[in-house]
């Protein structure tokens, strides 16, 4: 082979090269990102479309808990709810033979179209009625959140206990409607 030939064949291959480094950087490897990316966002967008077809199957039962939520809430009106609150203390102690020994509420304003009372309540009596007082505070269709439950022993046995239980009541509507 003669030297001008194999210049010629260096320069070509050299060119080559070069050209397909450019190739690779310009072409192929921003390619190769947009083609991960682009799968990311599919597989997001699967991800949305079967979360929400689950939520469009899940439809009627959605709607029948948030209704039942809503018309389990307590009324706007602030002593109405403090009210029935206290009513269902009261009655969930006298159901459990448990003496309630202290109560304190407190509004929070959460948002603008909802509000909840705290109540701290504080009581005792034997496991039982303990238990039972707790079981009725739950099974009520009050729009109710057991927050917390402190529960102690007075004596060896556990036969006395003392409980403090703050529970959440749900109020739909705004602080003008109250009035």
């Amino acid at each position: 082979m003669k030297i001008k030939n194999r210049q010629q064949l260096l320069t070509i291959g050299a060119v080559a090269v070069v050209g397909i480094f450019l190739a690779d950087r310009l072409i192929f490897t921003p390619l190769g990102h947009a083609w991960t990316e682009r799968s990311k966002h599919i597989e997001e967008l699967r991800k949305k479309v079967a979360d929400g077809n689950q939520l469009s199957n899940r439809e009627n039962t959605l709607r029948e808990s948030w209704n039942q939520m809503r018309t389990n809430t307590f009324p706007p009106n602030q002593s109405l709810a403090e009210q029935n609150l206290l009513r269902g203390f009261d009655k969930w102690a006298k159901d459990s033979g448990i003496t309630l020994t202290s109560l304190s509420q407190q509004w929070k304003y959460d948002a603008e179209d909802y509000r909840t009372l705290q109540c701290r309540v504080e009581g005792g009596g034997s496991l039982k009625s303990v238990s039972r007082f707790l079981y009725e505070l739950e099974k009520s269709p009050s729009a109710l959140r057991l927050d917390s439950l402190e529960v102690t022993a007075h004596d060896n046995e556990g036969q006395q206990l003392t409980m403090a239980v703050q529970v959440s009541a749900l109020v739909l509507g705004t602080q003008e409607q109250a009035q």
